[in-house]
C-alpha cells in the first residue's frame, strides 16, 4: 500500500508519494507533474486534467475549471457571484439552492455540484498515482487553504469519500509547507525555537503563517490571508489590454468568452517573462476576434502600476500577520516563499519590506504543499517507517457554543470554546445543567469568509431531571478534530446519587482552596461569568486523576451557598443527538458515490470502444496501403486484390457514418473478419520473405554437420573422445536434411506468389533446430579430466611402509596432539 499527498490548487494539483526512502512528485500520463484542476465532458466519456485543460477553448461549455472556490457553497452567496464572472461553463441554482453546474454528457444536460466535479478530479489523480506507484493507492492527505470554513472542509471530504480515498487527515497548505521545511532541518535546537514566516502566493488565494520550530517538532503561531492571486493580476492586465485592443482595433475582447479566454492565456506567458526580465516585452495574437490580429507590448513597471490595488492588498495581509503573531523582526529568522505567483518580485520586495528579510527560496515553490502533506501521510500510516516529527496546527477562527433554555426557540447562553489560533487537533468539555432535551449550537466568535456563521446545531435528547426533579449535568465534548472542523463529538449525562453526611470542614476546606486559586479560576472563567448553568473545562483536566479541582474551582467560583457537601456516586449515559450541519446526507453521500461509479465503469466502457474503434481503422488503413502498390500487392491475385481493396473503402465510408457510434463488439467483429481474409495474405507473404534466408541457414547447418564427421573421420584430436556412432547418427541426419531440402527448395521456388507457400517457415525452423541440436550435442561434448596420479607419503617409504613412530597426530581442531600418555583424552 501506498501514501500520498495532494495539493489541490485552484488551477492545478500535484501529488507527492513516499516511496525510496523519500518523497516523489509524481508525473501525470503526459509527464507533467501538474494536472490541471479541470475537468470537461465529451459526448459519452469525460476527459480530466491536462486532455480537458488542452481543449478548454473549442469545449467551452462543456469543460470546467475554478470550482474548488465553490465547494460548500450555495448560488445566491456573494463569493459564488463572484467566481462564476471567470467561469465560463453554465452554472444555475437547484431547487435546494445548491450549485448545479451544467453539461451535456452521455447525449443529455446534467448537473453536477462542484464536489462531485472535485470527486471526478480526484478519481483521476488516484488513477494517476496508481499508475506511477504501480500499487493500489487508498491513503491520503489532502492541503487546503487555512481560511476554509467548516463547510468548506466537509465538502473536500464529502468530494474524497466519493473517489474512493481515505482521507487521513486534511492539512492546512501552509502547515504542509512548515512540514516540508522542518523536517529534514537538522540543526534545529530543542530550547531555542526558530521562528519562520512562510508566504504562499499561488492562483487565487494570498497565505501567510508565522511557525515556530524546535528540534523534531513545528507550531504554528498565526496565520493570515486574503482571497487574492495571480489570477487577479492577469484580470487587470485583461482589462488593460482588452482596453487598448478595443481604441486600437474596434473589438471588444470582453464579449467574447473564447477570446478573453485566449488572451488570458497569452497574458500568463507574458507574466512570466516579465517576472525575470524588465525590458517591454511583445504581446501577439494571431485570429484574436473576426479575424483580426492583434499586438501590444508591455514592461515590468507598467504592469507593477496596474497591480497597484493587488499588491496594496498583500503588503496589508503582510502587516497583519506580524500584528496577530506577536513577533518582532528580530525574531524572525527567515521568510520562506512558496506559489507560482511568489516569482513577481514585486511581492519579494514588499516581503523585505515588512519583514526586514530578503525572501527565502529554500523550498520547491510549486511542489513544497504535496510534499509536505505527503510526509505526514507517511508519518500517520502505519504502512510506511518515518521517524517522528510533531505537528500542532492552529484553529484559524474564534469558535463559541451557545445553548438554549430546554429547548426554547432562542439562545439564552453561551462561550468561547477555542478563541482564534487556539492549538489543534483539540477536545474541551461544557457541562451544561438541565432538567429536559436541549439544542446546543457551535457558531463563529468573529468575521468569517462564509456567509452563514453558524457551524452546526445539535439537538441533545434523553435529558432527564433526578428523581428530586432537579437539574443534572450534561457534559458536551466540544473538538477540533485532525481535519480542521469543529463539532460536538459526544454529549455525556451525568447521573448522580448523593448521600449528604455533615462535612462543614470538608466545605470551609473547599472555599480555602477556591479562594486560593480565585485569580485562575476568574481568569479561566471569564466566559461563563454570570452563567451559572455552565462552565467549561479542558478533557484532558477533567478526565485525569484529580483533575477535578478546575472545574470545581469554577464551580465554587459562583458559590453553592450551602454549610453540607454532599458525597455522590455518578454515571455516565451516553446522549442521542441529532445533528443539523454542513455536508451531504448519508442518501446523497451513497447516490453521489454510486454516481461516480458508474462513471467511472462507463468512462472504461468508452476508453475500449474507442480503442476498438481507432484499431479497426488503423487497420483499413494499413492494410490498404500494403495492397495497392505496398508490400502484399504481389502476393494476391489481382481480382481478390480488387475485392479486399473495395471492402476497405466501404468500411472506412462506414466508420465515419453508421458506425461512428457503435458498441465495441461491432468493431471487434468486423476486425475479425477483416483478418480472416487478410492473415492468410500477410502469412504468404512472410513465408516467401523469409524461407529464402532459412533455406540458406538449413544449407549451412548441414555443411556444419558434414565438415564435423570429416574431421572425425580424418582422426582429429578434439573428437579423440567421442565415438563412431554418434557421428554416423550425424551423418544420416544430415543426409536426411539435405533430401528434405533438395524436395521442398524446388517446390518452394516454383511456386507462384500469388499461392500460399509450400512451405511453411515453421517447418524449415524445425529442420534446422532438429539437425543443430544432433550436432550440437555430440561435438560440444567436453572432454573427460584425466584421473588424478596418487604417491605414497614420504616416510611411508622410507619406513619400509611403515608409519614413523614420532609422527605428531593433529587433533580435530588443527591442533598437535599431546604424546604424553599421562594426559587424559578430555
Amino acid at each position: 500500500m501506498s501514501v500520498i499527498g495532494i495539493d489541490f490548487g485552484n488551477e492545478g494539483c500535484l501529488v507527492a508519494a513516499a516511496r525510496s526512502g523519500g518523497i516523489e512528485t509524481l508525473a501525470n500520463d503526459y509527464s507533467l507533474r501538474a494536472t490541471p484542476s479541470c475537468v470537461a465532458f465529451d459526448g459519452k466519456k469525460r476527459i480530466i486534467g491536462v486532455a480537458a485543460k488542452n481543449q478548454q477553448v473549442t469545449n467551452m461549455k462543456n469543460t470546467v475549471g475554478g470550482f474548488k472556490r465553490l465547494l460548500g457553497r450555495k448560488f445566491n452567496d456573494p463569493h459564488v457571484q463572484h467566481e462564476l464572472k471567470s467561469i465560463p461553463a453554465r452554472v444555475e441554482s437547484r431547487p435546494d439552492g445548491n450549485i448545479g453546474i451544467k453539461v451535456n454528457y452521455l447525449g443529455e444536460d446534467q448537473h453536477f455540484s462542484p464536489e462531485q466535479l472535485t470527486a471526478m478530479l480526484f478519481t483521476k489523480l488516484k488513477e494517476t498515482s496508481s499508475a506511477a506507484m504501480q500499487t493500489q493507492v487508498n491513503d491520503c492527505v489532502i492541503a487546503c487553504p487555512v481560511f476554509f470554513t467548516n463547510a468548506e472542509r466537509r465538502a473536500l471530504l464529502d468530494a474524497a469519500q466519493i473517489a474512493g480515498l481515505n482521507v487521513l487527515r486534511l492539512m492546512n497548505e501552509t502547515t504542509a509547507t512548515a512540514l516540508a521545511y522542518g523536517f529534514y532541518k537538522n540543526d534545529l535546537f530543542e530550547d531555542k525555537p526558530r521562528n519562520v514566516i512562510l508566504v504562499d502566493f499561488g492562483h487565487s488565494a494570498l497565505q501567510v503563517s508565522a511557525c515556530s520550530f524546535t528540534k523534531g517538532k513545528l507550531k504554528m503561531l498565526a496565520s493570515s490571508w486574503d482571497q487574492i492571486g495571480g489570477r487577479d493580476i492577469d484580470m487587470a492586465l485583461a482589462d488593460f489590454f482588452a482596453k487598448e485592443f478595443l481604441e486600437r482595433y474596434k473589438i471588444n475582447a470582453k464579449t467574447n468568452a473564447r477570446a478573453h479566454m485566449r488572451l488570458l492565456t497569452e497574458i500568463e506567458k507574458l507574466k512570466k517573462q516579465m517576472s525575470a526580465n524588465s525590458t517591454k516585452l511583445p504581446l501577439n495574437i494571431e485570429c484574436f476576434l473576426e479575424d483580426v490580429d492583434v499586438s501590444s507590448s508591455m514592461q515590468r513597471s507598467q504592469m507593477e502600476e496596474l497591480c497597484a490595488p493587488v499588491l496594496e492588498r498583500v503588503e496589508q495581509t503582510f502587516k497583519k500577520l506580524l500584528v496577530e503573531c506577536k513577533l518582532s523582526l528580530d525574531e524572525i529568522h527567515s521568510v520562506e516563499i512558496v506559489g507560482g505567483s511568489s516569482r513577481i518580485p514585486a511581492i519579494k520586495q514588499l516581503i523585505e519590506q515588512v519583514f526586514n528579510k530578503p525572501a527565502s527560496t529554500t523550498l520547491n515553490q510549486d511542489e513544497a504543499v504535496s510534499r509536505g502533506a505527503a510526509l505526514q501521510c507517511a508519518i500517520m500510516s502505519p504502512a510506511v517507517r518515518v521517524r517522528e516529527f510533531g505537528v500542532t496546527d492552529i484553529q484559524n477562527y474564534a469558535v463559541k457554543v451557545l445553548w438554549d433554555g430546554d429547548g426554547s426557540a432562542t439562545w439564552n447562553g453561551e462561550i468561547e470554546i477555542f478563541p482564534q489560533f487556539h492549538p489543534s487537533p483539540f477536545s474541551r468539555l461544557v457541562t451544561i445543567t438541565r432538567k429536559g432535551p436541549f439544542n446546543a449550537s457551535i457558531v463563529y466568535g468573529q468575521q468569517v469568509p462564509y456567509p452563514d456563521q453558524v457551524i452546526g446545531i445539535w439537538k441533545i435528547k434523553d435529558v432527564k431531571p433526578t428523581e428530586r426533579g432537579e437539574s443534572q449535568e450534561v457534559k458536551l465534548k466540544v473538538r477540533i478534530n485532525q481535519n480542521g472542523i469543529v463539532l460536538i463529538s459526544s454529549a455525556t449525562l451525568v447521573d448522580r446519587k448523593e448521600m449528604e453526611e455533615a462535612a462543614a470542614a470538608e466545605a470551609a476546606a473547599s472555599e480555602e482552596k477556591a479562594a486560593a486559586s480565585g485569580e485562575q479560576a476568574n481568569n479561566a472563567g471569564e466566559a461563563t461569568e454570570g452563567q451559572q448553568e455552565a462552565y467549561c473545562e479542558n478533557e484532558e483536566t477533567a478526565t485525569t486523576p484529580g483533575g477535578q479541582g478546575w472545574a470545581s474551582r469554577v464551580k465554587g467560583w459562583f458559590g453553592s451557598g450551602s454549610e453540607k457537601t454532599k458525597k455522590k456516586s455518578s454515571k455516565a449515559i451516553e446522549l442521542t443527538m441529532d445533528v443539523l450541519t454542513h455536508g451531504f446526507n448519508p442518501t446523497d453521500m451513497g447516490n453521489y458515490t454510486q454516481q461516480e461509479t458508474k462513471m467511472i465503469a462507463n468512462d472504461q466502457k468508452e476508453t475500449e470502444r474507442i480503442d476498438a474503434k481507432n484499431g479497426l481503422e488503423e487497420f483499413v488503413y494499413d492494410m490498404r496501403n500494403k495492397l495497392s502498390g505496398g508490400p502484399l500487392e504481389r502476393y494476391i491475385v489481382e481480382s481478390e486484390r480488387e475485392n479486399i481493396v473495395k471492402q476497405l473503402n466501404e468500411l472506412e465510408n462506414w466508420l465515419y457514418e453508421e458506425g461512428e457510434d457503435c458498441e465495441r463488439d461491432t468493431y471487434v467483429s468486423r476486425l475479425r473478419a477483416l483478418q480472416q481474409q487478410c492473415d492468410p495474405i500477410r502469412q504468404r507473404a512472410f513465408d516467401y520473405e523469409q524461407c529464402p534466408s532459412a533455406f540458406d541457414e538449413l544449407k549451412h547447418s548441414i555443411n556444419n554437420a558434414r565438415h564435423a564427421v570429416g574431421e572425425f573421420r580424418k582422426g582429429v584430436p578434439k573428437y579423440d573422445h567421442l565415438t563412431e556412432t554418434e557421428f554416423i547418427n550425424i551423418a544420416e541426419t544430415a543426409d536426411k536434411a539435405q533430401k528434405w531440402l533438395d524436395a521442398n527448395l524446388a517446390k518452394f521456388t516454383q511456386s507462384p506468389r500469388t499461392a500460399d507457400s509450400p512451405v511453411q517457415l515453421a517447418a524449415l525452423r524445425h529442420e534446422i533446430q532438429t539437425l543443430n541440436a544432433c550436432v550440437n550435442s555430440v561435438v560440444t561434448r567436453a572432454k573427460p579430466k584425466p584421473a588424478a596420479k596418487t604417491t605414497p607419503p614420504k616416510d611411508t617409504e622410507q619406513n619400509g611402509g611403515e608409519p614413523a613412530g614420532n609422527t605428531d597426530k593433529m587433533d580435530v581442531d588443527g591442533q598437535a596432539a599431546p604424546t604424553d600418555s599421562s594426559m587424559d583424552v578430555e
